[in-house]
């Protein structure tokens, strides 16, 4: 690496219901292979050196406490906001305490458990010297329609140039930070933390991923993820 990662901190946004899952907890907590989907990433995120992991969990959590990785030293659990960015935003003023602006904030996805160590590394590498920060993602591959409110194609659009954006993403603290709450001051929605850095006028820089770090959100995702897990080799 070519700066020091204990000046990185990660925020992982896990106060959401997953309500197309149709079940009784939330997503985050349905198992894969005996394990939590929320106890596979952090898994996954405690092996890079991040100085904190903030966990932003729904004010009525009930199941975070019993995940053995919740004790984790470096696992600091914070209540989250309804909507995504208010949670990372809640999770940018607890580090308002500790993180300088320059700093690099790491912001994954609750439901991507599959994410690589060598892809949080890439990102990391491939960032670290950029002005503004980036995110990983995929060159979209499938041929992408537009439609009208009842779902009548009325435009083949070209995949040239189309991404299709995964997490982490990461940025400086001090930009991120701003980024979100002019969004919060201006209520608008953001969907990820680049389209915020985006908001503000900045580029962030693309860096590509993996088609397997996927995110679940439907409940056919289980078994791919659960097939991800098990078959994925080398350094994860």
């Amino acid at each position: 690496m070519t700066s020091n990662p204990s000046s990185c901190w990660a925020i992982v946004p896990a106060a959401g219901i997953g309500s197309r899952m149709q079940q009784n907890k939330p997503k985050q907590y349905l198992e894969i292979n005996g394990q939590s989907i929320l106890s596979h990433t952090l898994t996954r995120l405690l092996q890079f050196p991040f100085q904190k992991i903030i966990v932003a969990v729904a004010a009525d959590d009930q199941w975070f406490d019993q995940l053995p990785v919740s004790k984790n030293v470096r696992v600091i659990k914070i209540e989250g906001g309804a909507e995504r960015y208010q949670s990372v935003a809640n999770g940018l003023n607890w580090l308002a305490n500790c993180a300088t602006a320059k700093d690099w904030v790491m912001v994954h996805d609750a439901a991507r458990p599959c994410i690589r160590q060598e892809e949080i590394q890439k990102l990391y590498q491939a960032l670290v010297d950029h002005p503004v920060g980036g995110l990983l993602g995929v060159p979209v591959k499938d041929t992408i329609k537009a439609v009208n409110t009842k779902k009548e194609v009325k435009q083949t659009v070209s995949r040239e140039n189309l991404w299709q954006a995964q997490t982490p993403q990461m940025f400086r603290f001090g930009l991120l930070k701003q980024a979100l709450t002019e969004a919060l001051t201006k209520t608008q929605l953001v969907t990820d933390e680049a389209s915020a850095i985006e908001l503000l006028g900045y580029l962030p820089q693309m860096v590509e991923g993996r088609d397997d770090n996927l995110k679940i959100t439907r409940p056919v995702d289980l078994p791919l993820a659960a097939f991800c897990l098990e078959h994925q080799t080398g350094d994860v």
